[in-house]
C-alpha cells in the first residue's frame, strides 16, 4: 500500500470527512472502530502531529477545510484506486518515477502535502509549501516518443479551462507549460518520460499548482488562488475536476486541434521573450508554437529561430 496513513487513523478521517465539518463525538468514533476513547484520542494526536486539521472540542471532533482533503477516499469511485497522498516526499516526480517502474496502472497521481526538494524546469527549484497541490500524473499511452508533447500541452490546456471554470477566472498558458494570472506564475509543469524500444513505457507529468500558499515569499511574480479570490479553495475539487477532464481529453489527442486550441489559450504568442536552453539566450517577439509544439520567435537580430526546449520568460 503506497499511501502512507494507517488503517485506523485513515478511518477517523474518513468518519470526519463524511461529517461534512460538523463535530463528531468520541463516543461515535469509539463505537464506529470498535476501540476505547484513549486510543481515539491517541490517534487524533498522531493526525494533529502528521499535519491534519483536526479540532478537538467538548464534544468531540471536527476537520476543518473537510473538502480540502486530498485521501484517496474523498475522490470519484473510478479515481480511488489510483490516488497515492502522502504528507511528504523530496519529490512527487521521484516517487512516481519508482512506481511507474514497479507497474503502477494508467492515470495514477501520486500527491504530496509538501515536497522537500521540489524542482521546476531547468532544475530550478520549486517552492512546495502546505496549502498548494503538489502531484504526479502518471501515464502509460500506447504512442511513440515523437508524440509524447501531446500529453503536455493537452495537460496545461485541460487546466488552465478547469480553473477558469471553476472560479470564473481567465487563466493564460505561457510556453512551454506554465499557467499565469494576471500575468503572474499560477502553476508549473514538468514532464519526464521512459521509452522502451520505439514505444513510451511511461510519461510522468509533474504539476504544481499554488492554491491556499504563499508563493510571493520566494517568488515574487507568482500568485495563488487564494490570493486571487480572497478566500480558501478545495484542492480536491481542482483535483477532481482536472482528473475528469483531463482523461476524456487524451481518449483522442490530435495535434490539429490540440495545439489550435492551446494556442487559444496563451499569453505567449505576440509577446516579448527570453528563452533560456541548456546553452543558450534567445531574445524576440514570440510569433507562433508550430504542430510539433515549438515556440518560433523572431529574434532581436531579425531571425527566424524554431526552439523546441527551454523556458520563457516574458518581458
Amino acid at each position: 500500500m503506497v499511501n502512507e496513513i494507517k488503517h485506523i487513523k485513515n478511518e477517523i478521517l474518513k468518519i470526519l470527512y463524511n461529517a461534512c465539518g460538523k463535530t463528531v463525538s468520541g463516543v461515535t468514533l469509539s463505537n464506529n472502530l470498535n476501540i476505547s476513547r484513549v486510543a481515539i484520542w491517541k490517534h487524533i494526536t498522531g493526525l494533529k502531529e502528521l499535519g491534519f486539521d483536526v479540532e478537538s472540542k467538548p464534544k468531540g471532533y471536527f476537520l476543518n477545510n473537510w473538502d480540502d482533503l486530498l485521501l484517496p477516499f474523498c475522490f470519484d469511485k473510478r479515481f480511488q484506486q489510483r490516488i497515492h497522498h502522502f504528507q511528504e516526499l523530496e519529490t512527487t516526480m521521484d516517487k512516481a518515477k519508482s512506481l511507474a517502474k514497479e507497474g503502477i496502472g494508467h492515470m495514477s497521481v501520486v500527491i504530496a502535502e509538501n515536497q522537500s526538494i521540489g524542482r521546476g524546469r531547468m532544475n530550478r527549484k520549486w517552492f512546495s509549501d502546505k496549502g498548494g497541490l503538489w502531484f504526479t500524473l502518471i501515464l502509460k499511452p500506447q504512442i511513440p516518443p515523437v508524440l509524447s508533447y501531446l500529453y503536455n500541452f493537452a495537460a496545461s490546456l485541460t487546466l488552465s479551462r478547469v480553473i477558469n471554470k471553476l472560479f470564473d477566472l481567465d487563466v493564460k498558458v505561457k510556453w512551454p507549460n506554465d499557467l499565469l494570472l494576471n500575468g503572474k506564475k499560477l502553476t508549473g509543469l514538468l514532464s519526464e518520460m521512459e521509452t522502451r524500444g520505439d514505444m513510451v513505457e511511461y510519461i510522468n507529468i509533474g504539476i504544481g499548482i499554488n492554491v491556499n500558499n504563499n508563493p510571493r515569499e520566494y517568488e515574487p511574480k507568482a500568485i495563488s488562488l487564494k490570493d486571487a479570490l480572497n478566500r480558501t479553495i478545495s484542492r480536491k475539487k481542482i483535483l477532481e475536476s482536472f482528473l475528469i477532464d483531463f482523461e476524456a481529453q487524451i481518449k483522442d489527442l490530435d495535434p490539429e486541434k490540440i495545439i489550435p486550441q492551446w494556442k487559444e489559450m496563451t499569453a505567449t504568442i505576440g509577446s516579448q521573450v527570453r528563452i533560456e536552453t541548456l546553452g543558450e539566450l534567445f531574445e524576440g517577439l514570440a510569433l507562433d508554437v508550430d504542430e510539433s509544439g515549438a515556440l518560433i520567435i523572431q529574434t532581436n537580430e531579425n531571425k527566424i529561430k524554431k526552439i523546441i526546449y527551454g523556458d520563457c520568460f516574458h518581458t
